[in-house]
């Protein structure tokens, strides 16, 4: 499963341009999307589940064509979790389910099948018989990922599928997802790097409608290689004094003083050492230098 997308550009009636003359490859396995709000990643998901046709450019979905005659064939073959979800608060999780599977085409015995195997996997089995209204953010998106994967999509969009869950929640959701991946794709779009870190081996990064960045995770890392410092400050006045200075990616404060975490092109003049380099710094990196 790949999507092609070339020359893609959305305008908007306000003559605003979300996404400006784009091209990108989204190949099978986890695929990240990176940037910060207003960059075009909810835009770009719109086009891609068919709710928003592009002004230029063209986009394909293993070959076919995203087009209006088109768009029930992509459809069947999509599982989307959008940022915001309301899901039928008068219904119990298992009823809520039951219906969506309806609605996508699944066969009663098959879609109980399947919302039991993903209950299990999200720790949601004992709440099936819950109202969706009486859930916490955090179960309703769970409640949500299990919708788009019903249909088991040759192609999953999710926008944020972590948010409000705990560590362990996260943890076992992103395992869901990189076993969910193995001959499918899967567009993970998200604020938190470490999500990404823990999944992906190819990632895209947005800013104001363009790309700044499209392939794997290792190269974006190289990028910012030997660019990233630590150094530890006693002194807080001096500490506010390096920030000030250079971009300061990381502030801890620990017993023998304030550790920080430098972006710099050059060593700073200041007693640092060279460290690893976090998708976090590459991606800040990026958008900085």
């Amino acid at each position: 499963m790949s999507i092609q997308i070339n020359n893609l550009t959305v305008t908007f009636q306000n003559k605003v341009t979300a996404i400006d003359h784009a091209d990108l490859e989204i190949p099978t396995g986890i695929f990240g999307l990176l940037g910060e709000n207003g960059a075009g990643k909810t835009t770009l998901m719109r086009v891609l589940t068919t709710t928003l046709a592009p002004t230029e450019g063209t986009v394909t979905l293993d070959g076919i064509q995203y087009h209006e005659n088109n768009y029930e064939m992509i459809q069947k073959q999509i599982g989307y979790l959008p940022q915001e979800i309301d899901l039928y608060p008068g219904l119990t999780v298992q009823e809520c389910l039951e219906y969506m599977g309806a609605l996508a085409g699944i066969s009663k015995p098959l879609c109980r099948e399947r919302i039991q195997y993903y209950l299990e996997k999200t720790s949601l089995t004992e709440h099936r018989k819950k109202k969706m209204k009486q859930l916490s953010g955090g179960m309703k998106r769970r409640v949500g990922l299990i919708q788009a994967l019903l249909n088991e999509p040759a192609f999953l969009i999710i926008d944020e599928p972590t948010t409000g869950l705990d560590p362990e929640e996260r943890i076992r959701i992103r395992n869901l997802l990189v076993d969910f991946s193995e001959k499918r794709t899967v567009l993970f779009s998200t604020h938190v790097v470490e999500d990404l870190a823990a999944t992906c081996n190819q990632l895209a990064v947005m800013k104001k409608g363009h790309f700044l960045y499209s392939g794997s995770v290792q190269d974006l890392l190289s990028n910012a290689e030997g660019y990233v410092w630590e150094c530890k400050i006693e002194d807080p006045v001096k500490a506010r004094d390096i920030e000030q200075k250079y971009r300061v990616s990381s502030k801890q404060y620990t017993e023998g003083g304030i550790r920080l975490r430098i972006l710099s092109r050059v060593k700073p003049g200041i007693d640092c050492r060279p460290v690893p380099v976090t998708l976090e710094d590459a991606y800040i990196y990026l958008h900085n230098y």
